[in-house]
């Protein structure tokens, strides 16, 4: 079995997690794809050592655009995407996540791999303590339109430069303002497949003068690894999608929480 071949088995098998993952917390999988992916490119020597991380990272955000559509039409089905939000949220991360996609290209891998671990050690510290707080009522009102659209844009900017879906930086936000969390990881799958589609963007341009359609690559976009991943990400998503209709919100909290304190911690590690 030639090593493309094995790779794209890898990849598989990475997407029928991240698919799961996706849909039951409108994650989008690149906070697992990012440092999993990466480990793949270094055994299967893909591409040098200082552009592992960024390959990884445009590839995630590629993978993103299809899992998050996938999680995204389930919970649209579900009546669990608040439209009336979204519009304010999407746009937001549209911007943000244009620009960092060409930012990205132009920031050294070390710096890269540190932003991506302080954001998801500051993200896990915060699920992981909104996890353990004992059930509210909380009065909080989303801000408007405008002020929601300034606020996602930030985060649409970094989810796009860590090549996650947003869905970690968003849920927390929304369920901040009192959004029912089945409703805010509709909507940060809804917004997954913006930062995905225009972030791959500045990946595919950036990256246009390194690597070549005939090598495997859309500009940073490595697409054996990219087919692998979507080849079972997408049929996983919506069977994810199904499960926050069952799991109770604690339980869904707490998933969320271990599962980035674990990132977390293997990042800061390696």
């Amino acid at each position: 079995m030639s090593d493309v071949i094995l790779l794209i088995v890898s990849c598989a098998l990475l997407g029928s997690i991240v698919g799961f993952l996706a849909g039951l917390l409108g994650i989008g999988g690149g906070l697992v794809i990012v440092p999993v992916l990466s480990a793949i490119l270094i055994h299967f020597d893909v591409v040098p050592e200082s552009q592992i991380v960024l390959v990884a990272i445009a590839t995630s955000l590629a993978s993103i655009l299809f899992t998050s559509t996938s999680s995204a039409l389930a919970h649209h089905r579900n009546g669990n995407v608040p439209w009336d939000i979204a519009p304010f949220v999407m746009g937001g991360v549209a911007i943000g996540a244009l620009i960092s996609g060409f930012l990205a290209a132009l920031l050294p891998e070390p710096m890269i791999r540190s932003i991506f671990a302080v954001s998801v050690v500051l993200i896990a510290t915060r699920m992981l303590y909104s996890s353990s707080k004992k059930s509210t009522v909380s009065l909080r009102p989303l801000p408007n339109g405008l002020v929601l659209s300034a606020i996602t844009t930030m985060m649409g900017g970094l989810s796009a430069m860590i090549g996650i879906g947003g869905g970690a930086l968003i849920v927390p936000l929304l369920s901040y303002f009192s959004l029912d969390i089945r409703k805010a990881i509709g909507c940060a799958s809804a917004s997954g497949i913006v930062i995905a589609l225009f972030g791959s963007l500045g990946y595919i341009t950036s990256g246009s003068a390194h690597y070549t359609l005939d090598e495997g690559f859309a500009g940073f976009i490595y697409l054996p690894a990219l087919f692998g991943i979507v080849l079972t990400s997408w049929f996983m998503a919506p069977i994810g999608a199904k499960s926050t209709q069952f799991l109770p919100v604690s339980t869904i909290k707490k998933i969320f929480a271990a599962l980035l304190f674990v990132i977390a911690t293997h990042m800061i590690i390696s």
